[in-house]
């Protein structure tokens, strides 16, 4: 168990496979429950699952990068403290706005990153995990096309969907992270076309 002894919630986000699963060993020998992504579309499906207490994250991954992910996070999650690792980014400077520590990649010992982790939870009291309102459904202009374009308030990216003549709440999958989403065309928009 920790310090504070109780147990951490922790994701940890590599696409190394070898170090995810060494680090989640260790941690886990910490006493905390640990569960891994290999890139930052996993960890958005994890983190829909499962609130973290912690996030540790590479920065360079293929898919969907540690920034990316990162900046998604605080975001959405500003209260999660996160642990930024890389191998290339020297110090907080780039990471700062995203991350509240730093640990250079390989030059760090497991016993470290207990502590950072120790270190950043007992800066922060654990706050109750509330559960997120039901989001309202987004208004989408129509553009005069038959499809309409999304963009999905978790990962950001936009994607096009078959356009439809309800005036129902329709809803929509992201093809990148499967967050649900759920909209209304603004059919106003298009009177005058």
């Amino acid at each position: 168990m920790g310090q504070q002894g109780f147990k951490l919630r922790i994701l940890f986000v590599d696409d190394d496979a070898g170090l995810r699963e060494s680090s989640a060993l260790i941690l886990r020998t910490f006493g905390h429950d640990v569960r891994t992504a290999e890139d930052g579309f996993q960890a958005l499906v994890e983190l829909r699952s499962v609130l973290p207490d912690l996030i540790v994250s590479d920065l360079r991954m293929p898919g969907m990068s540690g920034f990316e992910l990162l900046s998604i996070v605080r975001q959405r999650f500003p209260h999660i403290p996160v642990i930024a690792i890389s191998g290339e980014f020297f110090g907080t400077g780039i990471t700062a706005p995203l991350a509240d520590a730093f640990l250079l990649k390989g030059a760090y010992k497991p016993p470290e990153l207990a502590s950072k982790i120790e270190e950043l939870i007992g800066l922060s009291p654990l706050r109750p995990h509330l559960p997120k309102p039901a989001r309202a459904p987004v208004w989408i202009p129509i553009n005069g096309k038959d499809y309409v374009v999304l963009t999905c308030p978790d990962c950001l990216r936009s994607f096009s969907e078959p356009r439809s003549e309800s005036e129902k709440v329709l809803e929509a999958n992201c093809p990148a992270c499967m967050t649900k989403m759920r909209y209304i065309l603004d059919a106003i928009s298009d009177s005058h076309h």
